[in-house]
């Protein structure tokens, strides 16, 4: 089994943001999102990935969410998440975390007190990210 902890020692997390920042809002969609923050819980050191496919016709869930699988995070942290999303995460042993709002430095002192539990299932319909530009 792969450790997905940092080599300082935290876990690392995915928020999704609506900007590039931990001073940003969490963006409530997770494949159409601006932004991929990633931070490892231990340090607050933290990586920016703009969303590469927030412009896709199709599959945007499964784009994403293969994006965050490869980076090695336990944990997703969103508003909201589509089926397709939901199950290519949860086959890559990832917790997902639906319901999330306010400021990521703020999201990521919640999921450290553990404030939060896991989502079991979708939150939306699929496609829904498209209505929500």
């Amino acid at each position: 089994m792969e450790n997905n902890k940092s080599k300082s020692g935290g876990k690392l997390i995915c928020v999704t943001s609506q900007g590039d920042s931990l001073n940003s809002n969490v963006d409530p969609r997770f494949g159409r999102c601006q932004y991929f923050i990633i931070v490892n819980t231990e340090t607050m050191h933290f990586e920016v990935i703009k969303n590469p496919n927030i412009s896709g016709v199709g599959g945007v869930g499964i784009q994403s969410a293969q994006l965050i699988t490869n980076k090695g995070v336990q944990a997703v942290l969103t508003g909201n998440i589509g089926p397709n999303a939901f199950q290519t995460l949860q086959a890559g042993g990832i917790e997902i975390i639906t319901g999330v709002e306010g400021i990521v430095k703020e999201v990521v002192e919640k999921y450290r007190e553990g404030r939060f539990k896991s989502t079991l299932a979708p939150t939306v319909q699929p496609k829904s990210g498209m209505n929500n530009k």
